[in-house]
């Protein structure tokens, strides 16, 4: 594993004030992830994992095309919200809501249909039959960036309809009226970031933002702050074998986690989530050092 000990050198460029956040376009998030995953799968290990991600990002984005429109946050909610420095998407709410419940319903009948694993299957047999009650403790875990890590398999499927129905929510927003919340922290929802990316785009050349791991939407970032606790002290980069990779851990000495960031400047292909799963060779290499994984992302709980 190389190492960079200095913070990244590059300058941050582009417009003089980025816009603070980019809400996802539900069909075209999934679409794009889907393919990417289906890419990753052609040359990697865990081949008939992403194949199976690939096909449940397929669906996603079925869903989001043809389920029936979410119900927005109100106006009041919003202003609220914007007063408070709080995001307008209520996430505590969600878990009874019957918007989520029929998305999360549809999810699993869909899924009945995809090739998986047979882990994959025998979960999502037992989550098809499970409770009221049970669906929602999954659920709740998911909305709460919280997953247990002997449960993985069935809350996979949980935080399936949740990126969904929680992305078509993140589209009705105005990214305008969104405010900062706290660092690592998404503006629309509330949720942690899985990773966070230096993106290549024009007009945000060189800037970073943070991706939701729940809904999709992507924030501004300072370039180098650990986006857990928010210092700008002690943060470093390790990367595999080569400190010019698209992909590397940012440390932070003051909480000990880390969280990956993608260089999108380099590689426009990459995707918040589905490298995030192709690049584990990086989270088993971070496993042997004194720091904790601190990004959220459902995909890669157990792992």
């Amino acid at each position: 594993m190389a190492e960079d000990l200095q913070p990244d050198p590059s300058l941050i460029g582009g417009v003089p004030t980025p816009p603070l956040a980019f809400l996802p376009e539900p069909v075209k998030l999934f679409q794009a992830r889907a393919r990417r995953f289906a890419f990753l799968a052609e040359s990697n290990s865990l081949a008939p994992y992403l194949t199976f991600l690939a096909a449940t990002s397929k669906l996603q984005a079925r869903l989001a095309a043809t389920l029936t429109p979410v119900t927005s946050p109100t106006s009041a909610r919003i202003a609220e919200a914007a007063r408070a420095a709080m995001p307008p998407v209520d996430r505590p709410a969600l878990v009874d809501d019957p918007e989520l419940a029929a998305t999360f319903d549809a999810l699993l009948e869909g899924a009945a249909e995809i090739a998986m694993p047979d882990p994959a299957r025998l979960a999502l047999d037992a989550v098809r039959a499970a409770s009221e009650d049970d669906r929602r403790w999954l659920l709740s875990n998911i909305l709460s960036d919280q997953v247990p890590a002997d449960s993985a398999a069935p809350h996979l499927f949980a935080a399936a309809a949740v990126q969904v129905h929680m992305a078509r929510m993140a589209a009705t927003l105005d990214a305008q009226a969104l405010v900062p919340v706290s660092p690592g922290v998404c503006p629309a929802c509330g949720g942690r970031p899985a990773t966070s990316s230096v993106m290549g785009a024009q007009g945000i050349e060189n800037i970073r933002y943070a991706a939701c791991g729940c809904c999709g939407t992507q924030w501004n970032e300072v370039r180098v702050k650990c986006l857990c606790c928010g210092s700008t002290k002690g943060v470093s980069y390790r990367s595999v074998e080569t400190t010019e990779a698209t992909v590397k851990a940012e440390t932070c000495r003051e909480c000990h986690t880390w969280v990956k960031i993608f260089y999108q400047v380099k590689n426009p292909s990459l995707d918040p989530i589905a490298d995030d799963v192709g690049s584990l060779g990086l989270d088993i290499l971070m496993k042997e050092t004194e720091f904790r994984r601190g990004g959220f992302n459902p995909y890669l709980v157990g792992y």
